[in-house]
């Protein structure tokens, strides 16, 4: 199958991170790139005007749970997602495979497939790959994944079976599409162990997809564990492709995935927090609930310009928070995604100067500083 509608280009390099560029139907997407989640074909609170508004270019949407709700048929009834959210940039669909195997107890894996229980219902439904790609192409993003195991990450026994499964389903994913307007990616596999994440690697790179993910991190694991996988799977992974980390998305887990060839990164950190009154900025995380804001007349962040620094107050945003009032997740989402953004934007500029290095050191201790948890972590090993 050709993908002409897809081409990754690199418009510059430093070290192990690049920018770069991939077109896709909905436009073009600069590398590297955070994504927001829109798990229900919205990012929570936001309208999509206002996600537009903070640079947003590129937005995750999940498969199992629209397929349960409001189903693929309808989705593409009323146009796809692009027109059902009324998105018109690019979004990409996960397999629904982390969701379906998140479910434990409510599902059964076999070689062919998944039985599972709907968490809304208990009724049963099955996936297969072939199913997965099928519910995508009904859903219509520009990028969809290949159906995956995603295991827990100590379990080596178990966790190589999944590899091997999420090989063989890899292949009938790829076997299964039949709209070229979709670029397919695969998924890397292989929990913490070394010698499976690079065989994986290699399986995934030779299937030669238009681009490439590595999936089950950020599911237990320590960071450092998960820097180091990291870092042996670029190593396999073509640069010609771009490379997807998928379900991260920390500011301090950003900057070193880019530090070690990282194109693209979801999580969805920055909504949630901003429903938990958790402001995110470029010194760490503020907690808007504290009393001491309740007279404090700055902006979240003074530096940022996002619509919620230029026109309020932490005192106003707490006293929302205190009141319960929904606009307080809004306005805090608002500037959680874009201080996202512009620290992508930050990165870009700083690879094109071939000052990643230099900026993520500065980046980090100031951020490390405010947080209190990374000092001395690994994440200064090479900066």
């Amino acid at each position: 199958m050709t993908h002409d509608n897809f081409i990754f280009t690199i418009n510059s390099k430093d070290g192990k991170s690049r920018t770069g560029s991939f077109t896709t139907p909905h436009g073009t997407i600069k590398t590297p790139v955070f994504a927001p989640v829109g798990t229900q074909a919205t990012v929570k609170t936001l309208t999509p005007t206002q996600l537009e508004e903070t640079g947003a270019s590129l937005v995750l949407s999940n498969t199992y749970h629209l397929y349960l709700r409001p189903g693929a048929d309808i989705v593409k009834e009323m146009g796809g997602l692009h027109e059902f959210m009324q998105w018109n940039k690019p979004m990409l669909t996960d397999s629904g495979g982390f969701q379906v195997f998140s479910l434990s107890e409510m599902r059964k894996i076999d070689e062919d497939g998944v039985t599972f229980r709907s968490h809304i219902d208990g009724s049963t439904h099955r996936f297969t790959p072939e199913k997965s790609i099928e519910i995508q192409e009904k859903l219509g993003a520009d990028i969809i994944m290949a159906f995956d195991e995603c295991a827990p990450p100590y379990d080596q026994e178990y966790i190589e079976k999944a590899m091997i499964r999420t090989h063989n389903w890899a292949i009938r994913s790829k076997n299964a599409q039949k709209r070229e307007d979709q670029a397919l990616f695969g998924i890397v596999q292989g929990g913490i162990f070394s010698d499976m994440r690079k065989k994986s690697a290699e399986f995934i790179a030779g299937l030669d997809l238009p681009g490439n993910a590595i999936g089950g991190l950020s599911v237990g694991e320590k960071k450092t564990e998960m820097y180091k996988t990291i870092e042996i799977v670029n190593e396999i992974l073509p640069e010609s492709k771009p490379r997807y980390l998928m379900g991260v998305g920390t500011p301090e887990d950003i900057v070193y995935g880019v530090l070690n060839g990282i194109d693209i990164f979801d999580c969805v950190l920055a909504t949630r927090l901003a429903r938990h009154s958790a402001a995110l900025t470029m010194k760490g995380k503020l907690n808007l609930v504290n009393a001491k804001y309740a007279r404090d007349p700055s902006p979240i962040e003074q530096e940022c310009e996002c619509y919620t620094c230029k026109t309020f107050s932490r005192s106003y945003i707490r006293h929302l928070i205190m009141s319960k009032e929904t606009l307080s997740g809004t306005l805090i989402s608002i500037h959680n995604i874009q201080m996202l953004q512009t620290l992508m934007r930050q990165i870009q500029n700083a690879i094109t100067i071939g000052k990643l290095n230099e900026f993520a050191l500065n980046f980090l201790k100031q951020y490390e500083y405010k947080s209190g948890k990374f000092a001395d972590s690994i994440l200064f090993e090479g900066v």
